[in-house]
């Protein structure tokens, strides 16, 4: 799975697992007599076998996490660590940028081998919707930067429909590797320098570092884990332990003695707990946490039986040639089975894959890694030019990144050049919702394309441009989810402020509201923050909510704006069960006290399935992408009733005969996609809702 000897070369020695003795420096700049153990380790290979069959099985067919990263994780600094001691034992001196080259050299040709061949099968096999997010994990994946992508998302990594996951997810633990193949050398020379000019055992001196390293981070994963495990799935500071606990094993490795009946105990009991990890463990809310040192210190212990268990230890099983062969393979099968297994999901519309298509899937990545590894990594590391020279490295380093790099890049430039010239032809082909306003005739091209481009639409969200003044006096706890317009009050005129609060599905309006405030002078603000919807009287599960949700209060009654919009009902995913937002009476009357005015907007349907693929695979006019507005929405609007027990400072709006007119919710509407998924409202569609909006604001609170 993930290249463990990618930063070693762990060659057999002449007698397979001989050990040979080389005379080298005590870190004190004086020859020493210390033994360098240089053995090839076969069990090695096998326990990276085992690690990348549960992976695999747990990901095709059980939909969990095994464990099997994190020991791959610690055997790579295990094998890293052991080449590092061994060279300063030889008093010699690393150079690490040749180092760093020679390391992502070997890294490269598979993972961009891999990234290449997934964008063309996204291209070929996903729906269009879904292939920017694909390529922008695809530039993540080749830069290591995986991780940090998804930790920004916050993705579920345990999410059961793996169809829907991206299928560069599993990068995660390659560019967190990659950045631990980057920091520790980093720390492995300045340490090196320390002990010489200290003249203190290096080995002495690196234990106590990565001892405490270890202490430190596995203390921040397992806080950082109770408070979001999420992100910390994916944090590198949360993962450093794992590699500090397997540099800490390549130290005392040829330091402690094991028993021969211990030595099998522990091996054999070692790989049980890998196995039985994913099975017992409820990784989900758990890793990585303290919890993660079972699969790592299982693995500890096998390494440490090593050779030493006798004819009946666990290195016979794996040492054997089906797991070595596997083991040889195993970092081809990791970078396929993940994008190979979300593709077949896809093609086959399925969120788990049975025993007929996993197997299927699981034979299709076993041949690609053999495939990869055989003709792509073994060729290119056997090459000794680019090892010549930095010169030579750099360049090899660079023509790998190509091979991913140039499909990625093509793609984008073909739908960014398709989007320009159908966005030039917007205002005549793509009316959206002013197409439906009485004696409109349409001049759209036959051939029109929809917009936004499917590639597009995920991206199609709106944001007010600028950050919040000063005069609006909003303190440090809600200033990073502030934004405005940048509008300039009309000479002569008060300028009028409007607060925009809550959720996406308040933001999204704003994409109509803000050609409004233009025209008319208003100053438009958000206090925004995703998926809490404003109802501060109303506690809720998430505590970051109701903590934003009671900040934007206090904000709102010791600076009040001229008005308030939110969204005063929420619609239930395709059912008729709309309700008033949570707590909407105790809101309104607290603004409204204030000499607030609030506009209140009715939500827009949502559905159980995402509307834009649905039009991209069965068409805009097939009956599944056409709900009846009954079906979705309540049949009276629960705000009218409301709004009559607030007569003042109080308007209602309902766009709804915009987004579903004449009772069908259609997923495009005037050439122009109406959602951006199963709930949310494309930006390019609510701009085209602007002057509805505008006339109904006008007609309920008299401000124009």
């Amino acid at each position: 799975m993930l290249e463990a000897a990618s930063a070693v070369e762990v060659r057999p020695a002449s007698s397979g697992a001989e050990r040979t003795t080389t005379a080298g420096h005590d870190g004190r700049g004086m020859a020493s007599s210390a033994p360098l153990k240089r053995a090839f380790r076969p069990e090695i290979q096998g326990l990276r076998a085992v690690a990348v069959l549960l992976v695999v099985l747990y990901h095709v067919w059980l939909g969990r996490v095994s464990g099997g990263v994190d020991v791959f994780l610690m055997i790579s600094a295990f094998l890293m660590t052991g080449q590092f001691v061994a060279r300063h034992r030889r008093g010699e001196r690393t150079r690490l940028v040749a180092h760093w080259l020679h390391v992502f050299r070997r890294l490269l040709p598979a993972a961009a081998v891999t990234v290449a061949g997934t964008v063309v099968a996204a291209v070929l096999f996903l729906p269009a919707t879904r292939w920017s997010d694909v390529l922008e994990q695809g530039w993540a994946s080749l830069l290591y930067a995986e991780n940090w992508l998804l930790q920004r998302d916050a993705v579920d990594y345990y999410a059961q429909n793996h169809a829907l996951a991206s299928p560069f997810q599993h990068f995660w633990s390659l560019s967190i590797q990659g950045q631990i193949f980057i920091l520790f050398p980093l720390m492995f020379v300045a340490l090196g320098a320390v002990s010489r000019r200290f003249r203190v055992r290096y080995e002495r001196v690196l234990a106590v570092v990565l001892a405490f390293v270890f202490a430190a981070s596995l203390a921040y994963s397992i806080a950082d884990t109770a408070a979001n495990q999420a992100q910390a799935y994916f944090s590198l500071p949360a993962r450093v332990w794992e590699f500090a606990l397997g540099s800490l094993l390549a130290l005392v490795i040829d330091r402690v003695r094991v028993r021969p009946w211990a030595a099998l105990v522990l091996g054999w009991a070692g790989v049980a707990s890998i196995v039985a990890c994913g099975l017992v463990l409820n990784v989900e809310t758990a890793f990585p946490g303290a919890i993660a040192l079972w699969p790592t210190l299982s693995a500890a212990a096998v390494i440490l039986a090593a050779q030493r268990g006798g004819r009946f230890g666990v290195h016979r099983l794996l040492a054997s040639r089906p797991l070595r062969g596997l083991g040889d393979i195993s970092y081809g099968l990791y970078l396929w089975h993940w994008p190979v297994l979300v593709i077949a999901l896809t093609w086959r519309d399925k969120d788990r894959a049975g025993w007929l298509l996993g197997s299927a899937a699981i034979v299709v990545s076993l041949v690609l890694a053999f495939v990869t590894i055989r003709f792509v990594d073994r060729p290119w590391r056997a090459w000794a030019w680019p090892e010549a020279r930095v010169r030579n490295g750099i360049v090899a380093v660079a023509a790998c990144a190509l091979v991913a790099a140039v499909p990625i890049a093509s793609v984008q430039a073909t739908v960014l050049t398709k989007s320009h010239a159908a966005e030039a032809q917007a205002v005549v082909d793509n009316p959206g919702a002013e197409a439906l306003a009485p004696g409109y005739t349409s001049q759209a091209s036959p051939t029109a394309q929809l917009l936004p481009l499917p590639q597009n639409l995920h991206n199609d969200w709106f944001g007010l441009p600028s950050k919040c003044s000063a005069d609006l006096k909003v303190p440090a706890s809600l200033a990073g989810n502030c934004s405005m317009n940048t509008v300039a009050s009309p000479s002569g005129s008060q300028q009028k402020t409007i607060v925009v609060v809550g959720d996406s599905h308040a933001e999204q309006w704003t994409a109509a509201l803000e050609p409004v405030a233009e025209k008319n002078g208003w100053r438009v603000v958000d206090l925004l923050l995703g998926g809490c919807l404003y109802a501060p009287t109303v506690p809720t599960a998430n505590a970051a909510c109701n903590q934003f949700n009671a900040n934007v209060a206090a904000y709102l009654a010791a600076n009040p704006p001229s008005a308030v919009f939110m969204v005063g009902t929420v619609a239930a995913p395709s059912s008729a069960a709309e309700t008033l937002t949570p707590g909407l009476d105790q809101t309104v009357s607290a603004l409204t006290s204030k000499g607030v005015e609030v506009v209140a907007i009715r939500d827009n349907p949502r559905f159980t399935f995402d509307m834009a693929e649905c039009v991209l695979r069965d068409g805009q006019s097939a009956s599944q992408c056409r709900p009846g507005a009954s079906s979705v929405l309540a049949e009276t609007n629960p705000l009218t009733a409301f709004a009559a027990q607030h007569p003042d400072h109080f308007a209602a709006l309902d766009m709804t005969d915009l987004i579903c007119p004449d009772g069908v919710c259609s997923g495009v509407i005037g050439n122009t996609y109406v959602y951006i998924d199963d709930n949310h409202l494309t930006k390019t569609y609510a701009a085209t809702m602007s002057s509805g909006l505008g006339e109904r604001l006008s007609a309920e609170t008299g401000w124009v």
